[in-house]
């Protein structure tokens, strides 16, 4: 059954004196591919102003704002409506030679740039201990490995909101065993792309499900490329793949590349940033 999303995202800067000249570029607008169907999207501002489309990198969408007026808070709210595809059904091996023919397929260019490090996915000291004290090495076949992987992560950590920041490197939640699902998905892009799997950074949301129980929330999962099933989503937050409630915003190499908002302003003010997201879950348009 195809699935049909109403998201609203809210992001709310309030500044403890009057500023000018806030710069603003923003990664909110859902992916549109074959995948997922961007059926509308907007941005509205408070102070109101133009907001300009450009196309970012890896084929995100992104915008910019710039608001020159003194202000004492900045409102930017994106609504967009998305239809997903139902999820596929992942086999649970890639079949014979699955590591030789993945050594084939990752000559493309930007399959090789997801096997790089990268500001907050790299080798650590760190790293390599975690791994050696949860006994994780690649197994025969490459989307095995992932998949035990996703799920050893997921037992491995404790999920604690406010346990890290946006900016915190994978030591503290290793360090820890503490953290939220972009720290999550950080630590496995790191350890893939040691095993010599691409791998990228994916932002969206996570949709409720059909029945509500389990709530909506902004979201980070990863995508692993595999022979004959290409960018293959993985969400070790939740161990499991992506489905219809993954709602794919942005992809990268990791945080660093997509964050939600970014920007500067002139002032000597101190700010703080209120996020807000309610995903709803609209009836099924298609049988």
């Amino acid at each position: 059954m195809i699935t049909r999303h109403a998201i609203e995202h809210t992001l709310g800067f309030r500044y403890s004196a009057p500023v000018h000249s806030s710069v603003m570029t923003l990664y909110v607008q859902p992916l549109q591919d074959r995948r997922q169907v961007l059926l509308d999207f907007s941005i509205e501002t408070d102070p109101d102003g133009p907001v300009f489309a450009f196309d970012g990198p890896f084929n995100n969408r992104g915008h910019f704002l710039d608001r020159p007026s003194p202000h004492g808070r900045l409102v930017m709210r994106a609504r967009s409506t998305v239809e997903s595809d139902p999820p596929r059904d992942l086999p649970d091996s890639l079949g014979s030679g699955g590591w030789k023919r993945l050594e084939r397929g990752v000559r493309d260019p930007e399959l090789w740039l997801m096997l790089q490090p990268s500001r907050f996915v790299r080798p650590s000291p760190t790293l390599g201990r975690f791994m050696r004290t949860h006994g994780l090495e690649p197994g025969d076949d490459p989307l095995a490995s992932a998949l035990e992987l996703s799920t050893s992560l997921h037992t491995a950590f404790d999920y604690a909101p406010g346990s890290t920041e946006a900016d915190s490197p994978i030591e503290r939640i290793l360090d820890t065993g503490r953290g939220v699902c972009q720290d999550y998905a950080h630590v496995m892009a790191a350890i893939m792309r040691i095993w010599g799997v691409p791998c990228r950074y994916v932002s969206g949301y996570l949709g409720p499900d059909a029945d509500g129980a389990a709530p909506a929330a902004s979201h980070a999962w990863v995508e692993c490329w595999f022979p004959d099933l290409g960018w293959t989503g993985l969400d070790p937050t939740n161990d499991g793949g992506d489905d219809e409630r993954h709602i794919r915003v942005a992809v990268g190499r990791d945080y660093a590349d997509v964050p939600p908002t970014r920007g500067v302003y002139q002032g000597w003010a101190q700010s703080v940033l209120t996020p807000e997201v309610t995903v709803t879950r609209q009836k099924d348009p298609k049988p």
